[in-house]
């Protein structure tokens, strides 16, 4: 046996007696399953976890589509310790290039995106590589948040659970929920984690391409498609961002923001029940795609579904803009 590690100014060298073994032995240790926390959890649940010394990773997703370095910045003057910084462009959406004939960018192959859009996704395998740059190993819980009432985090989120990954849960509240709380909050940078090797699983949310949703247009009872834009963009009047206005053919729009109350976190998944059962007025929940702009507003929406117990659903994440 090797001689014990001991810590201090004084160490000295402990010789174990040899330990003889009539046989060679294999020993093998299971490890107690982690039990997933998801879809959301509290700023309270979070500081329990933390001091559980829990395999965790916490993920800062802070963003501005105005001003796209707004995010990084924000997250260099606060964040909470240990949070590794996501940014949209670069970590969460595809290599942006030429626009291609039905939105979609020119890439190499190693590249090429899972979806069209102005975010296109990554292909799982080009997000599992990220995800083990900044350390993010398969026995680890994620938590992620953001301090624009979930408007990004949900798309870390959902492509986690669209590699496979179930322990992920958004920060209910974001930032601002963490510091009422009176969570610590640090500055600067992070030191940087050893490279890990995500392993993807077989998808546990289900990604609609533009093909499927132009299918569903001819069965409508077998797809809903729920817009997640300003009441103004669905109907057509303003549109800042894409090139054409106006909305899918039967759609039914349900702003982002409806989802969160007015202390900045979900609403009760009564209300959400009770609001989603409105919508949809007597539509199946699993016909549901959510869809957005370019697909990362979306995802608040789908949140909603689940902590409303109306179970998973789809996202067209190329969206109107693909």
């Amino acid at each position: 046996l090797p001689a014990p590690a001991l810590h201090g100014h004084n160490r000295q060298r402990i010789d174990a007696p040899a330990l003889l073994l009539p046989h060679p032995v294999s020993v093998s240790f299971t490890p107690t399953p982690m039990t997933p926390h998801t879809p959301i959890l509290s700023a309270a649940e979070l500081q329990t976890l933390i001091a559980s010394g829990a395999p965790l990773m916490v993920f800062d997703c802070s963003f501005n589509l105005a001003q796209p370095s707004d995010g990084a910045q924000q997250y260099a003057q606060a964040h909470i310790p240990g949070a590794v910084y996501a940014h949209l462009d670069t970590a969460l959406s595809a290599r942006h290039g030429a626009p291609g004939a039905t939105g979609t960018i020119t890439a190499q192959e190693a590249d090429m995106p899972a979806s069209g859009g102005r975010h296109p996704l990554p292909s799982r395998e080009r997000f599992a590589v990220w995800l083990s740059s900044v350390g993010f190993s398969n026995e680890m819980q994620a938590v992620v948040y953001d301090r624009q009432g979930a408007n990004y985090c949900g798309r870390l989120w959902w492509m986690l659970k669209w590699a496979g990954h179930d322990a992920v849960a958004v920060l209910d509240g974001g930032l601002q929920a963490w510091q009422a709380a009176g969570g610590p909050v640090t500055s600067g940078e992070e030191p940087a984690h050893f490279q890990s090797n995500f392993q993807l699983s077989a998808p546990l949310r289900t990604l609609a391409t533009v093909d499927d949703v132009l299918q569903g247009l001819q069965q409508p009872a077998q797809q809903t498609v729920i817009d997640a834009r300003a009441g103004a963009r669905y109907r057509g009047e303003v549109e800042p961002l894409d090139p054409v206005a106006g909305h899918i053919p039967g759609a039914l729009n349900r702003p982002f923001t409806d989802n969160i109350g007015t202390d900045g976190r979900f609403k009760p998944a009564g209300v959400l029940l009770a609001e989603f059962e409105t919508l949809l007025a007597g539509r199946n929940p699993a016909t549901v795609v959510h869809q957005c702009g370019s697909g990362v507003s979306a995802l608040p929406n789908m949140l909603a579904m689940e902590i409303a117990g109306l179970g998973n659903t789809a996202l067209f994440a190329g969206s109107w803009s693909e």
